[in-house]
C-alpha cells in the first residue's frame, strides 16, 4: 500500500543520506517563504487573520514577523496564510502545488512543541515536501479540473508524515495518520469565481489539520489504510473522471533516490504560476519592440488546456479584475501589464494599477486559445501574439515558465528576491542574521523555539 510505504521510507529518513545540493536548495526555499511572509504582514487579510486568531484564545507559538503569539495548529494556520498569501510562494511544477506553504509552518511550529533543533526541522521539511509533490503528481492537473486545490488536498498527507516524524511515530503510526488525514483534506476552487480570501487559508489549515491526524494516530486512533488508492481513497474521491489519468506509481517511485525538491519552481511573479509564461512573453514583447499601446488591434494568447478554468475563465472578471487576488489568477491582465510595463511585480497588485484605464482597456483585447504543443503540467507554457491595427504582428513564446526545474532560479535569484521583500518591514541588519542562520540550519544545534523566536521579532525589532 502507498501509505505503508511512505510510512516505512519516512520511518528510516536520515537528513545525512540526502545529497547536499538538495539540503542546500531547502533551506533558500523556506529563506523564500519566510521572505514573502513578512511582505505578506503589511496587508489586509493578514490583519484580519490575527484578529481571528486572537479571538480563538492564547498561545505561546511564534507568528512569522509579530509579536503575536497563538496556539500551535493557529500558529500554523496563520504562517501559512503569511507564506501563501500573496501568491508569490514556490510551486511543484508537476504536483502543481504549493509545498512549501504547509510543509514549512508545519514543522516551524511542531519543532517548537517538541524541542527539535533547526536541523530536525529541516529534515522533517524535506520529508514533508518529497511526499506531498509526488502525491500532487499523480493526478497530473487533475485536482484543478476536478474543482480541488491540490496545495490543500495534498498539502495535509506530508505534513501528516514529517509531524509523525518530529513525534517519534512508529510506522504503523505513520500509516494511521495518513489515513486519518484522507478525512480532513480540503480546499476548494470556488475563490476562483470572485476573488475571494479562502485559497490563503489552504496550506495552513493543512499543516494543522496534519498534526491533529498524527496526534490522534499517535493515540491509538484508527484510520483507513489505502488512503490513496482505496475505492474512496483520495484519488477516486477527489478526481473523479480524472481519475483514469492519474498514476498511482508516481506517489513512491523513487523515494530515497530521487529528489522531487529539484522539481519545486520559485516564483519570479507575484501571481498564479499558470500566468507567468505569457506574462514574462508580453514583458518580453514591450522591452524588444516597444509597441505602441494604441497601435494594438488585439491579443492571442495560447495557453495550456490544463490552465484554461484557473486563469481564462470565467472570461469577464478575467479581463476586468475586482481585487488583487482575481488579478494574479488573470491571463488578460498578466498579459496586458506585461505589455504595458515590461514587468510584473507587487505594485501591479495595488488598487491604483488595478484601476488603471489603460491597462484594463489592453486587456479587454486579450482573449486565448489552447495550445496543443503545451507539455503541462511539466511546463506552464506561454505564446503572446499582438496584432497591430496596421496589419503586422508581434510574437514571443516562453516554452518553459522561469522558474522551472528546466530553467531554475538560482539561489543567488532567491536570496535577491528575499531581500526585496524584506525591504519594507525589517532592517537591512536583521534581514542579513536571518539569511546567515538559514543557510546554516542543517549544521545548527540551535533549537527551533529559539529559531521561529528569531523570525517572530524580525519585523518588531525593526519597527
Amino acid at each position: 500500500m502507498i501509505s505503508k510505504d511512505i510510512a516505512e521510507f519516512a520511518h528510516a529518513f536520515d537528513l545525512a543520506q540526502v545529497p547536499d545540493a538538495i539540503v542546500e536548495r531547502s533551506k533558500y526555499l523556506i529563506l523564500d517563504a519566510i521572505g514573502i511572509a513578512h511582505a505578506s504582514g503589511t496587508h489586509d487579510f493578514a490583519h484580519k487573520a490575527m484578529a481571528t486568531l486572537a479571538d480563538f484564545g492564547s498561545g505561546d507559538h511564534r507568528l512569522i514577523g509579530s509579536d503575536q503569539t497563538a496556539t500551535m495548529r493557529d500558529a500554523m494556520l496563520l504562517n501559512g496564510i503569511l507564506v501563501h498569501g500573496l501568491d508569490f510562494d514556490d510551486t511543484h511544477t508537476a504536483g502543481v502545488i504549493h509545498a512549501t506553504a504547509s510543509s514549512f509552518p508545519c514543522v516551524l511550529a511542531l519543532g517548537e512543541k517538541c524541542g527539535s533543533s533547526a536541523r530536525e526541522m529541516l529534515e522533517a521539511y524535506v520529508l514533508a515536501m518529497e511526499v506531498s509533490t509526488r502525491l500532487g503528481a499523480v493526478a497530473k492537473g487533475g485536482f484543478h479540473a476536478a474543482g480541488f486545490h491540490p496545495t490543500g488536498v495534498i498539502g495535509i498527507f506530508g505534513c501528516s508524515v514529517a509531524a509523525c516524524r518530529l513525534l517519534g511515530l512508529s510506522v504503523e503510526q505513520t500509516q494511521m495518520a495518513q489515513g486519518i488525514a484522507l478525512s480532513m483534506a480540503s480546499g476548494s476552487l470556488e475563490f476562483l469565481e470572485d476573488g475571494a480570501w479562502t485559497k490563503r487559508m489552504h496550506p495552513g489549515w493543512a499543516a494543522g489539520a496534519a498534526v491533529t491526524a498524527a496526534i490522534m494516530a499517535k493515540n491509538g486512533y484508527i484510520g483507513p489504510r489505502a488512503a490513496y488508492e482505496g475505492r474512496y481513497g483520495l484519488y477516486a474521491s477527489y478526481l473523479g473522471p480524472q481519475n483514469e489519468n492519474s498514476e498511482h506509481a508516481l506517489a513512491t517511485r523513487g523515494l530515497g533516490t530521487t529528489w522531487e525538491i529539484e522539481g519545486v519552481a520559485v516564483k519570479p511573479l507575484p501571481a498564479c504560476h499558470f500566468t507567468h509564461a505569457a506574462a514574462d512573453a508580453a514583458a518580453e514583447i514591450q522591452r524588444r519592440d516597444n509597441p505602441s499601446i494604441d497601435a494594438i488591434e488585439k491579443v492571442r494568447v495560447k495557453v495550456p488546456a490544463g490552465v484554461v478554468n484557473v486563469v481564462c475563465e470565467p472570461v469577464a472578471s478575467k479581463k476586468k479584475p475586482k481585487n488583487s487576488y482575481e488579478a494574479q489568477f488573470s491571463i488578460p491582465y498578466a498579459v496586458a501589464t506585461g505589455l504595458l510595463t515590461g514587468d510584473f511585480q507587487l505594485k501591479d497588485l495595488e488598487p491604483e494599477a488595478l484601476g488603471d484605464s489603460r491597462r484594463l482597456n489592453l486587456a479587454s483585447l486579450v482573449e486565448y486559445e489552447q495550445d496543443p504543443e503545451a507539455d503541462f503540467p511539466r511546463f506552464y507554457s506561454g505564446e503572446v501574439c499582438v496584432h497591430l491595427k496596421d496589419g503586422s504582428t508581434l510574437s514571443h513564446r516562453e516554452h518553459i515558465n522561469r522558474g522551472n526545474k528546466e530553467r531554475p532560479l538560482s539561489n543567488a535569484d532567491v536570496e535577491a528576491k528575499y531581500r526585496k521583500n524584506m525591504a519594507g518591514p525589517v532592517s537591512a541588519e536583521k534581514t542579513e542574521e536571518i539569511l546567515a542562520f538559514i543557510q546554516t540550519l542543517d549544521r545548527s544545534d540551535v533549537s527551533c523555539r529559539d529559531f521561529a523566536r528569531a523570525l517572530a521579532n524580525a519585523a518588531t525589532a525593526s519597527a
